[in-house]
């Protein structure tokens, strides 16, 4: 078979599909086929990977972050008799809707993710985040529902697909990435939050310049009526059904993926097709391999043997991970993203606090309030969140994960103790730095690490399961946060925030905890997948280099030469 030659490749890619095709022994052979992955250099294909991956990261973070703006357009429209504002209700339940989809997604796909394979639902999840989002572009009230319910609606099917993406893409990246960039290449995917919330408030803000003439008009909300209440209909449809569009240019790509190698070998089983979907993800092809292609290396093989890993089952599950050594890996990463959740997403409960301080709230002619609230939240954004992915992104392979978790803990805690209990002397631009400080540390810190552990310290038949599990457990913590915490920041002042720095003392404590759960979770970085579930999970599947003919090839001279890896 050595004249057969597969498509595919050139003088930047090279084509792997027959390197290891004389390799007798399967172990040897996936060891040196993940080999390749592990120590490719990094190129255009990490940097496709990288942006197909990180579309559902840039929807997820546009629509919670473009809902912030929404509703306060949602008010002038549809509750122009109440204050132009949505009652508290209504809008708690619009945020928590998308949350409550999401825990459902993570845990229903994380579970199919190691059942039928990563590719042949990797898609799926960007299909119904789409529909979703322009089922909530679309909708509108009736004499049967009103505006909150429909909206409700949709955000929880919308928050399905999201929960979805969170697994997919994190094991994904993961199972594809070289070892010594993994964790930059996971972390600049999940970084992609950062550019969907500046999206959002980007979005919102030409929106709102648009139809500038008509809304200026209105000096005071009771005044929006008509012409102004239509501009501002048409301004929230465009800011939430604009999350759709890069979505719907990534579905392509995410459709015509090959199957994790990792995934194809220990649990599939199918040892020449992940060898072969290798060389084509690496050359930088779509899709999976040619039957031709794996036909190649099928009838190349030379006596097979049984593959040796561990077949995945409910039972399997339940009994490894009810085992402390194993089991508490899962605590410290369900446990640390369910803590960090918690205060990630109640520190968004000082906005409206923090755009005052810098004159960016309370405006009374309409113009002027939707285009302060956001811009005001662009400048929020720019000055703590983005920088702090990219500083994570930056230093996750170097300072390492566990570390940087540990210490993002222990800081938040500081800073949230100095809003809390000095609530009061703090003036409003000391209160704005402390924010930013506290964005900075939440992404430069656990924020990113939760998200990107779980997607390396699991074997492979349990990864997206685990995955699915950590970031459901983080979701519940945002729940947390908007319906059982929000209410105490008007404890004893409807209307107001006198209790807002008690809570911000919570926050603390919540942190703190966070720092001693971190101590469960390894550190993971320059470190192969298969070496950490030995170090971790004691199960090698890692084989010894065998010194045997399996691994070598003989010259036209009959001379034994090594294949060169």
């Amino acid at each position: 078979m050595s004249g057969i030659k597969t498509s595919g490749g050139n003088a930047a890619f090279h084509n792997f599909v027959n390197d290891f095709a004389h390799i007798s022994d399967p172990n040897e052979r996936r060891r040196l086929a993940l080999e390749k992955i592990d120590n490719a250099p990094f190129s255009w294909y990490h940097v496709r990977a990288i942006i197909v991956a990180g579309i559902g990261f840039f929807t997820d973070a546009y629509d919670i972050f473009s809902i912030n703006i929404v509703v306060t357009m949602l008010g002038y429209v549809y509750f122009h008799n109440r204050g132009s504002k949505l009652p508290t209700n209504s809008d708690t339940a619009v945020k928590v809707a998308t949350s409550g989809g999401t825990v459902v997604g993570q845990l229903f796909f994380g579970w199919l993710a190691d059942i039928v394979g990563r590719k042949r639902i990797y898609g799926i999840e960007l299909i119904i985040i789409i529909v979703g989002t322009l089922g909530q572009a679309l909708s509108g009230p009736s004499q049967a529902i009103d505006i909150i319910g429909i909206l409700c609606f949709w955000r929880v099917i919308m928050g399905i697909g999201i929960g979805g993406d969170y697994p997919l893409s994190s094991i994904i990246t993961s199972e594809f990435a070289t070892t010594k960039w993994r964790g930059a290449i996971m972390g600049a995917v999940f970084a992609n939050q950062g550019w969907g919330q500046l999206a959002a408030a980007v979005v919102a803000l030409c929106a709102t310049a648009g139809f500038k003439s008509t809304l200026k008009a209105a000096n005071t909300a009771a005044m929006c009526a008509n012409n102004c209440q239509t501009a501002i209909d048409k301004m929230w449809r465009i800011t939430v059904g604009f999350g759709a569009v890069p979505a719907c240019i990534a579905l392509y790509f995410r459709l015509t993926i090959p199957e994790t190698p990792r995934f194809t070998f220990d649990v599939a089983r199918e040892l020449e097709k992940g060898a072969a979907d290798i060389q084509t993800y690496v050359s930088g092809a779509y899709g999976n391999a040619t039957r031709e292609e794996i036909k190649v290396l099928r009838e190349a093989e030379v006596h097979p043997g049984e593959l040796d890993v561990r077949r995945a089952s409910w039972r399997d599950f339940w009994g490894h991970f009810s085992q402390w050594k194993y089991g508490s890996i899962l605590i410290g990463t369900a446990g640390s993203w369910l803590l960090l959740d918690i205060a990630f997403y109640g520190l968004g409960l000082n906005n409206s606090t923090i755009l005052a301080a810098i004159g960016y709230a309370g405006q009374s002619n309409v113009y002027t309030n939707i285009y302060n609230v956001c811009v005001g939240n662009l400048i929020l954004i720019c000055a703590g969140g983005i920088p702090g992915y990219w500083f994570a992104v930056a230093t996750l392979d170097t300072i390492g994960r566990r570390t940087l978790q540990i210490g993002g803990f222990l800081i938040l805690t500081i800073l949230f103790c100095i809003i809390g209990f000095a609530y009061n002397k703090i003036s409003g631009h000391g209160l704005l730095g402390l924010y930013v400080l506290c964005q900075l540390f939440l992404n430069w810190g656990p924020n990113t690490t939760t998200f990107v552990i779980p997607g390396e310290c699991y074997p492979t038949r349990y990864r997206s399961t685990a995955h699915g599990i950590s970031a459901a457990s983080g979701k519940i913590g945002a729940i947390i946060a908007q319906t059982a915490i929000a209410p105490l920041r008007t404890r004893g002042c409807p209307g107001g925030t006198c209790w807002l720095n008690h809570v911000m003392e919570i926050f603390a404590l919540f942190m703190l905890c966070g720092f001693f759960v971190s101590f469960l979770v390894p550190e993971t970085k320059r470190e192969t997948l298969e070496h950490m579930c030995e170090r971790l999970h004691d199960e090698s599947n890692v084989p010894p280099r065998r010194n045997t003919e399996s691994s070598e090839q003989r010259n036209s001279n009959g001379e034994k030469t090594v294949a060169e890896v």
